[in-house]
């Protein structure tokens, strides 16, 4: 059987699963979405992903047109209807939906509801036993004051431009900085970094989205008593650091040996980022 689609109400396969040219998701990347991950059949950490798509879709005064009981209902129906796939990853959008080729919200008719529920890998195994090496992007990450980086929107853009940098150079992921020129995130993660057995992370004023898994793992440090501190990075601060890794619902916790040909602490994955990412392991997969 097939794949399928959510899409406004009805499960369709998913060469079927079309919408308008004239969306305005797609033609000016007018909306919000989420990114959940699920394991063995349970959808993790789903009422904060909703909270945070609803509060992103408030935020760009976008009207969901499912409540937040009927998006999660939506969401179990596709994954079930799925059944198949018992390890997966959604992908849940909300266009403005249908306009014209006018920027004017109020054109849009009704948003859009779009659940996708396939495969996600976004490294090899290799790259969790032996870290990555990242580079610094040229592109910036885009100014807190000009779009809001709490809201996960369509526009990725920016982090597209920054993704290109890294793969021009021989890599598979980037560091963008903030405009002030500290530690903001990568192009699809959050940053981390232990010093001396405290761990660290920019804080959210560092124009950063707030990510489920930088929340989870630093719920999970706490948890065992380890230290987290949420503050300003800077560049030298990485190289510095005897640790760094990576941490997304995507990407889950991977370590980072490398940062612009400089090696990070030994150039190894280190002791605390091992012990994070088997307990983040276990409490998404029971290993």
């Amino acid at each position: 059987m097939g794949r399928l689609v959510y899409l406004n109400g009805a499960l369709v396969p998913r060469d079927e699963a079309k919408i308008s040219v004239f969306d305005h998701g797609l033609l000016y990347g007018d909306g919000v979405f989420e990114g959940i991950r699920v394991y063995g059949g349970r959808v993790f950490r789903l009422d904060e992903h909703l909270k945070r798509l609803y509060e992103g879709a408030r935020a760009i005064r976008l009207t969901v047109p499912l409540d937040q009981e009927a998006m999660a209902q939506a969401i179990w129906d596709t994954v079930a209807a799925n059944s198949h796939l018992t390890d997966g990853y959604i992908r849940l959008v909300v266009t403005r939906g249908v306009g014209t080729l006018g920027l004017g919200p109020t054109l849009c008719k009704q948003g859009q509801v779009i659940i996708i529920y396939d495969t996600i890998a976004l490294y090899p195994e290799e790259l969790y036993e032996k870290g990555l090496e990242l580079v610094t992007a040229k592109t910036v990450r885009n100014h807190p004051d000009a779009l809001d980086p709490h809201v996960k929107n369509l526009n990725y853009l920016n982090n597209i431009l920054a993704k290109i940098e890294g793969l021009d150079a021989g890599v598979v992921e980037a560091l963008m900085l903030n405009y002030r020129g500290d530690v903001a995130e990568a192009t699809g993660d959050n940053v981390f970094i232990v010093r001396g057995g405290v761990v660290q992370t920019p804080s959210l004023d560092s124009g950063i989205l707030e990510g489920i898994t930088r929340d989870e793992v630093i719920r999970l440090c706490r948890d065992k008593g380890r230290e987290v501190q949420e503050i300003r990075i800077t560049v030298d601060d990485l190289l510095a650091a005897d640790e760094c890794f990576l941490t997304g619902t995507a990407a889950e916790v991977i370590p980072v040996v490398k940062l612009d040909g400089h090696t990070i602490g030994d150039g190894k994955p280190g002791p605390v980022t091992r012990e994070i990412l088997a307990d983040y392991r276990r409490l998404t997969r029971g290993e």
